[in-house]
């Protein structure tokens, strides 16, 4: 089970790129991760699983079966978050596991500990999974997993071993010490007297101490003290001895010097910490022997299960919220990457979503968007906030989420997957002091085009958009026929109209099998509709039904003047 996961086959060779990071802050993952929870290391988690990209069908797919049982099975969600808690405690023990200062009793009581953890996780996820008809080859492996491990680890044979050795181990609730003063009342050596299954409770030490102190006939005559340990006080003054220097003995031991360098140590406390541990030696052998038949079990794998969870559980309820708000979610059917297609129905950006969710009254437009042989770039035109951009981040988002795994914003998807997104945003003002922006831009798309395949999805929003639009547009042009020439898929959301115009001489002569299409976004009346479709530039007619919409054309301004 070391190698199993819940994110891809077993033995799956599965290869992974990272979005840049321009990428994750443009598509505002950051955004996404805090509306799927709160925790900071959820949400770390999360983040790190989502940017992490793979365009293999199988492994896709295999994510997208397991993310549908828990979509289906809210008991199965359930059950796996309280069993989150358990996982947690595992991971905790995992680290102070690790701690060389913790004695042996310490470290033996935690793997205890550990290995009871370890029986209730498996024992848990069985029963979950056995009552469950899940179909998703990832959760029925992991059954197969867990009832493998139940069956052939003597799991009750193990449970009550447990139980025994940590009724042992646990006994102990106190220790009975004796000090031998000098004459000044000074602590010169200490003894384990007696180890006690009731904790000490009574708090009165220093009366009691001085009652024995003015009455000789309560002193105790003799003493049966089992080992004793010869300390020096935290002081300067022993200093030619060596600070912190203990010399201890212990019943059926030899005596031996240990030496501090903690500066400003208790040599007491030190002592009594090394006696008890010594004295409980045989004990702590005792249980470890126990144990040694089951040196291969540990919840190790289990913890490295942890964070995929989370990342489904998580996820699955985020999607529930989303579709308590009556908007589509869709499960993907995943293509071949070579055909570089994608048809998605009903569209919409998953933000806009979570702004409902978080309680805005925002009408959602859904838009049809197909990636195919005969329009895999687009150049997007309209006016000012009439949802270029929206629909620009709307498409990576979707293309995100469905390689993980996550239903996506819209009524149905079928994609071929992208090797990575790139996106090309404005940049902070404070970012193009050296080169100017149009430099900026210009080589950030340079660093794209150079690590960018034909298996990528480009989205570019507002590029090389200058005071100069002839510089911009002239570049703008050869970008375009870059990506025509690559062979990607992308989206151009521009200001630029003249771009969008005579694209049949781009997709004439210049090679490559990525035609490019103008998109528009509508206004319907002088009203922004949010409606994509693909048709020529509009141009001054957008202008045009906007003037006229608020009264501003001559026609309109000039009656206006007459009529006073």
């Amino acid at each position: 089970m070391d190698e199993f996961s819940l994110l891809h086959p077993q033995n799956s060779k599965v290869k992974y790129n990272q979005l840049k990071k321009e990428a994750i802050n443009d598509l505002s993952i950051d955004f996404l991760c805090d509306a799927v929870t709160e925790d900071a290391y959820e949400k770390n988690s999360i983040k790190q699983l989502l940017t992490n990209i793979t365009d293999d069908k199988e492994v896709i797919k295999y994510r997208c079966d397991v993310f549908d049982d828990f979509m289906q099975f809210p008991q199965l969600r359930a059950d796996l978050t309280n069993l989150l808690e358990k996982l947690n405690d595992l991971r905790e023990i995992e680290r102070f596991q690790k701690d060389s200062e913790a004695s042996s009793l310490w470290q033996l009581i935690n793997r205890l500990r550990e290995i009871d953890g370890y029986v209730d996780c498996i024992t848990k996820i069985k029963t979950t999974l056995e009552s469950i008809d899940v179909k998703s080859e990832g959760l029925l492996n992991l059954k197969s997993n867990v009832q493998n491990i139940f069956n052939g680890s003597g799991f009750p044979e193990l449970k009550q071993d447990i139980t025994e050795t940590l009724n042992k181990a646990q006994k102990l609730k106190s220790i009975t010490l004796g000090v031998n003063l000098d004459s000044l009342l000074r602590p010169s050596t200490v003894g384990v007297v007696s180890l006690n299954d009731k904790e000490f409770t009574d708090s009165g030490i220093l009366k009691k101490f001085m009652r024995f102190a003015n009455n000789d006939s309560e002193l105790h005559k003799g003493n049966d003290v089992s080992g004793y340990v010869h300390f020096h006080p935290a002081n300067p003054s022993t200093g030619k001895i060596g600070f912190g220097q203990v010399v201890m003995g212990a019943q059926n031991d030899v005596n031996q010097i240990y030496d501090s360098e903690v500066t400003g140590a208790d040599p007491l406390s030190d002592a009594l910490k090394k006696v008890v541990t010594d004295i409980l030696r045989r004990t702590v052998n005792e249980i470890k022997s126990i144990l040694h038949k089951y040196i291969n079990v540990n919840g190790y794998s289990l913890v490295a299960l942890m964070p995929e969870i989370i990342f489904y559980v998580r996820f699955a309820e985020f999607c529930d919220k989303i579709k308590a708000k009556g908007l589509p979610l869709c499960k993907t059917e995943v293509l071949d990457r070579e055909q570089r297609n994608c048809n998605i129905k009903d569209i919409y950006n998953i933000k806009l979503g979570i702004k409902s969710v978080q309680g805005d009254d925002t009408d959602i437009v859904t838009n049809d968007f197909v990636f195919d042989d005969d329009k895999r770039i687009y150049i997007l035109t309209g006016p000012n906030r009439g949802g270029k951009t929206t629909i620009t981040q709307a498409v990576g988002l979707a293309f995100l989420l469905a390689q993980n795994g996550i239903y996506v914003p819209a009524g149905s998807m079928s994609f071929s997957p992208c090797d990575n997104i790139f996106t090309h945003f404005p940049a902070d003002e404070n970012d193009t002091v050296d080169l100017g922006r149009l430099g900026e831009e210009s080589k950030r798309l340079s660093e794209i085009f150079t690590v960018a395949t034909k298996y990528s999805l480009l989205l570019l929003n507002e590029s090389l958009a200058t005071t100069n639009v002839a510089e911009g547009l002239y570049i703008a042009k050869d970008v375009v026929k870059s990506m025509r020439y690559l062979g990607v898929r992308a989206i151009f959301n521009t200001h630029m109209h003249d771009l969008a115009r005579n694209l049949e001489n781009v997709n004439e002569n210049v090679e490559g099998d990525s035609k490019v299409e103008s998109m528009v976004t509508g206004v319907d009346h002088g009203n922004r509709s949010f409606k994509v479709y693909i048709t020529s530039p509009e141009g001054v007619s957008y202008a045009k039904d906007i003037a006229e919409k608020y009264g501003v054309t001559f026609a309109q301004i000039k009656k206006q003047i007459d009529s006073k």
